[in-house]
């Protein structure tokens, strides 16, 4: 009787399982500025595809460049990202203005998510980790 309470005292922990990406600082080369991601897939399940937007922020704030890409999958030439596999993708961004090699930021934000062909929530199911300063 105490083995199936604890099964679902666990259930919510067990629910736990995310896309974990950590976000690199900016490197500015000439006019671009490359901006690489780290995926972890901690889900018990295949992560079809994952479409992020990164923008590209100066010392105030203010946008300088944004990118829009699939990260994961997207077509049929992209495999998904398995269940405990990690990956790397690396944003290009094309600055409007010369870019200043100092003090730029990149805020990730994932817009589409898709499980094993079943779209997840990107807002509750992605962590994204900024490095420390």
């Amino acid at each position: 009787m105490k083995f199936p309470l604890a099964i679902l005292l666990l259930c919510p922990l067990l629910a736990s399982a995310q896309l974990v990406v950590m976000v690199n600082q900016p490197k500015v080369v000439g006019q671009k500025a490359v901006v690489s991601l780290a995926l972890k897939n901690n889900f018990g399940e295949k992560v079809e595809s994952a479409r992020a937007v990164v923008f590209l922020l100066d010392e105030h704030g203010k946008m300088v460049g944004q990118s829009t890409k699939w990260v994961i999958g997207g077509s049929r030439n992209n495999p998904g990202l398995a269940p405990g596999a990690t990956n790397a993708f690396h944003f290009v961004i094309e600055g409007v203005k010369p870019l200043a090699t100092t003090n730029l930021t990149a805020k990730v934000k994932f817009t589409r998510l898709t499980l094993d062909g079943r779209a997840a929530d990107a807002s509750k199911d992605v962590v994204i980790e900024q490095p420390s300063k």
